[in-house]
């Protein structure tokens, strides 16, 4: 089973129309095979929970065929709905983290599993007011596997940015993918093209939800949809015809270094903890240190503004490579905690609990690298880490984990999304299902950050960090030194002050692209999972 720590499942964003095993010891580690079935009886007692196992696989409507991730068949039974309910009840109860502050309501007054699932879950509220558990949700499992597992989608190659999410709505393109149907035209779309108008239907102020969002979220590939843009810099628009298809997501992109009178910056744009990106990360790396025949860098600059993270472990080598092994040996990246009726063993697998180490090593599938060579290594005392809305879980725990072992981490952007915790994607009767199940903690013994990593000189509730609040720039390319966030890091850099704070992110982000599936913990967040970007109020 896939754990998942802090990601922003990266998904599709929400617009509004207008003017994101039981109580009683469980079964002591992992799944079992299924067959349980209480015959759809509804014995249900308040603060009484069977086994999950009990109920697990028990299907309204089992599934034939071959599962794709295990090449056998699928271990569903004939059940009922109240089967399902009852699994999620008993699997929320001796799971979730916070297990004691979930209402416990009775399952047979439920006929759709999902609804019943969005109300496992706390209703607590972090210290700014917002909702503590802002990760709840699901997902198709035979989606999920296909997605998962080769970090490719359907779509156009695109991440929009919501600007404006309220009419008059303002929508730019955050940016794309190499080889995608965003960047395969005469005239390839670009981070920074602002989108008038989608098959006719005007962007800012119209009211035909539907047609906006199939083109924004197309359901198939191959559907064609029409785009009125306004390319940056210019004063006219033009169509453009979009085709959608599978599309692979290139996690490290516009790797370089930027040459200063103080010195010489690496730069990386790091957008996905994938399977996939352990040996993008790598070829990164070494393209730093080969710089100047061999002479490397004297700073890195990392852009993950757009990261909403994924595996734990590729946060992990990340953090090994830019620190190397002297500053982590023998220290931890993180340590993972669940709710108090598992202080010393994993709920899910049943394993004793230990903490994530800094990897030093290339870690075998599902990551891609080879097997067992050792990771090269930039060895920096400080690194400037540039954030927004959408810098979540996975690359949050970058973040936590260097400045736990006393590397010198400075943000520059805006407030990250806030999640310290992860959850297993679980699947049951053909949906996963995803749950806070732990939070992590550095190896200073830190974890509370539910509000997000906020730059020193902005206002809010987020655990401050050394560096400077500063709104993204649509105007110019990732990469760009004098695109707004890289060129405050490099003036800092050099011991200029931060202007005055700007750092806003975008309302919400939408992407198509999920992290690989592994044993691996990984970090995800999805508040916007939904397949709609408007809805009419």
């Amino acid at each position: 089973m896939l754990k998942l720590l802090s990601r922003t499942l990266p998904a599709v964003a929400v617009l509004s129309l207008a003017a994101c095993g039981g109580s009683g010891g469980g079964n002591g580690g992992g799944l079992g095979q299924g067959g349980g079935n209480n015959g759809g009886n509804n014995d249900w007692q308040q603060g009484v929970f069977l086994d999950f196992n009990t109920f697990y696989a028990s299907c309204q409507a089992p599934r034939g065929g071959t599962n794709p991730a295990t090449g056998g068949p699928y271990p569903d039974v004939q059940g009922s709905t109240l089967d399902e309910n009852n699994f999620l009840r008993s699997y929320t109860n001796d799971t979730y983290l916070w297990y004691n502050e979930v209402v416990d309501r009775d399952p047979g007054l439920y006929n759709d599993p999902l609804a019943y699932f969005d109300l496992l879950k706390t209703n607590a509220v972090t210290p700014s007011g917002t909702p503590k558990d802002q990760f709840h949700f699901t997902y198709d499992s035979d989606e999920w596997y296909q997605l998962s597992q080769t970090g490719t989608t359907y779509g156009y190659g695109i991440t929009w940015a919501f600007i404006a999410t309220f009419p008059p709505r303002e929508l730019r393109i955050a940016y794309t993918e190499p080889n995608s149907p965003a960047t395969n035209l005469p005239m390839p779309l670009v981070r920074g093209t602002e989108i008038i108008a989608i098959d006719g239907e005007d962007v800012a102020f119209g009211n035909d939800v539907d047609t906006l969002n199939n083109g924004l979220a197309p359901s198939t590939i191959g559907e064609q949809h029409t785009f009125t843009v306004r390319d940056p810099g210019s004063a006219t628009t033009r169509d453009v015809i979009l085709t959608s298809a599978s599309v692979a997501t290139v996690t490290v992109q516009n790797t370089k270094v930027i040459s200063t009178p103080t010195g010489e910056v690496g730069y990386m744009t790091f957008n996905d903890h994938l399977a996939t990106a352990e040996q993008e990360l790598i070829d990164a790396v070494n393209q730093l240190n080969a710089h100047d025949n061999g002479a490397g860098i004297d700073d890195l600059v990392l852009d993950l503004r757009y990261n909403g993270g994924g595996y734990l472990a590729i946060a992990s080598e990340l953090a090994y490579m830019i620190a190397g092994a002297a500053q982590t040996g023998g220290r931890v990246f993180e340590n993972l905690s669940f709710n108090d009726k598992h202080p010393v063993t994993d709920p899910v697998t049943g394993q004793p609990l230990s903490p994530t180490p800094f990897y030093s090593m290339t870690l075998g599938p599902p990551f891609n690298g080879t097997p067992g060579q050792p990771l090269p290594t930039l060895n920096l005392s400080r690194v400037y880490v540039l954030t927004g809305g959408g810098t979540c879980s996975a690359s949050e725990s970058i973040i936590n984990g260097l400045r736990g072992i006393g590397v010198d981490v400075i943000q520059i952007g805006s407030t990250t999304c806030g999640k310290p915790y992860g959850f297993y994607p679980t699947d049951n009767c053909g949906t996963t299902y995803f749950t806070i199940q732990f939070r992590g903690e550095n190896d200073a013994g830190f974890g509370d950050y539910a509000d997000g990593f906020s730059p020193a000189n902005a206002s809010g509730p987020g655990e401050d960090v050394p560096g400077c609040s500063v709104a993204d720039d649509f105007s110019k390319q990732l990469g760009d030194p004098t695109e707004g966030r890289l060129a405050v890091a490099l003036a800092y850099r050099d011991g200029a002050a931060c202007p005055t704070a700007s750092g806003v992110a975008p309302g919400t982000l939408g992407k198509v692209s999920l992290p690989a599936d592994s044993p691996e913990p990984v970090l995800l967040k999805s508040p916007w999972q939904t397949n709609r970007i408007l809805t009419p109020r």
